[in-house]
């Protein structure tokens, strides 16, 4: 009896085991959704969806789901910030692309390839996991509270139909105008150091022209006006209009773009509208405004050094009007020097000493 009733057990476990597959897909398999923030003019966002996702799309199917957020709009805006902020990122160091999955935050082209596999992985093997409800993606949480806005989230899965990598039209590489600029500045800085030696003592004649002292108002005001457009690119999250030289809207929307949480645009605007305000100053005469004008010149010249290195060396990418100011910083720069030595107090350059007679010869 007891071996029929074994033949029995062992006969339903067999016919049992085949169908634990089916059972297993029939029910709710674990999912992993995430978010990624992009925008359509940046290299590494295009680089990520088309060549990081579409092998993950194919190995988990509709395990995995990606809700994408194009940084296009003022909602989108909020919506990055705001959820930065919930993981604790400071705003300075954000960029993109940005990926949100679990508890993780992932940020670029190396980090996310390097870790997103292994985390879906692992949140799969835990049962799966859903958007946070953290602040700015609190209603993309299964189940949403309310609609997603349109304008703000293209693209609802992997599934979607990725921008191609050619629809990132850029213009021709700045590289070598951003290389000439990278070498001049430090000449400009040279040659202002040896024009405020020279003069002092008496060994160099700044020009007497008004123009010295005109051209410096009126390069401030250009320059107001590229870093003006560029603060408002940077707050607005808005594409700007590159030219035809270099990818401007990588370098906006890269983790350079802002110092400290400010837009380096509205901290140029700041810069520009002081100078002004210093040289107004130096219309006196005081020598003291005119060497703070040429201080101040000084150091934006050395930040335009430094943010130029950042395009060439680290963004890889250039920006045009970026390289515009730094253009027009140098030009006050030289101006300002100009200006300061033609007010400086002279040490007569000592008198030549007389030639000693040569010696007769018998």
């Amino acid at each position: 009896m007891k071996r029929i009733i074994s033949l029995f057990l062992l006969v339903i476990v067999a016919g049992l085991i085949p169908l634990a597959p089916l059972a297993a897909q029939s029910g709710d398999a674990p999912q992993v959704r995430a978010v990624l923030f992009w925008r359509e003019t940046c290299g590494h966002c295009h680089y990520v969806i088309t060549e990081v996702f579409p092998p993950l799309q194919a190995q988990y199917g509709d395990q995995l789901e990606i809700v994408m957020i194009e940084l296009g709009s003022e909602p989108a805006a909020r919506r990055f910030y705001a959820a930065g902020e919930a993981m604790g990122l400071a705003p300075e160091t954000m960029g993109v692309p940005l990926m949100i999955i679990g508890d993780h935050l992932l940020i670029g082209s190396q980090q996310i390839p390097q870790e997103l596999p292994g985390l879906i992985d692992s949140y799969l093997a835990a049962g799966g996991v859903d958007i946070p409800a953290i602040a700015g993606l609190e209603d993309l949480a299964l189940p949403a509270a309310e609609p997603v806005p349109a304008e703000s989230v293209t693209g609802d899965t992997l599934g979607w139909e990725a921008p191609p990598a050619e629809t990132n039209v850029q213009g021709i590489s700045g590289s070598i105008p951003a290389f000439l600029l990278l070498v001049t500045m430090p000449v400009a800085l040279i040659i202002v150091g040896v024009l405020l030696s020279m003069a002092r003592r008496g060994r160099a004649t700044p020009p007497r022209s008004q123009w010295v002292s005109w051209a410096i108002p009126a390069l401030s005001l250009a320059g107001l006006g590229v870093a003006g457009y560029l603060a408002y690119v940077e707050i607005q999250l808005v594409d700007a209009v590159c030219g035809p030289i270099g990818d401007c809207n990588a370098v906006q929307s890269s983790v350079y773009a802002r110092l400290f949480g400010i837009p380096i645009g509205l901290i140029g605007v700041i810069g520009y509208l002081i100078l002004i305000g210093v040289w107004v100053w130096g219309r006196s005469g005081s020598t003291t405004a005119r060497a703070l004008l040429l201080g101040m010149t000084v150091f934006g010249v050395v930040v335009s050094i430094y943010l130029t290195y950042l395009e060439l060396f680290v963004i890889e990418a250039v920006c045009l009007w970026c390289l515009s100011s730094a253009v027009l910083m140098t030009l006050i720069m030289l101006a300002a020097a100009a200006w300061l030595a033609r007010g400086l107090p002279r040490h007569p350059a000592p008198p030549a000493r007389p030639r000693r007679p040569n010696a007769l010869v018998n």
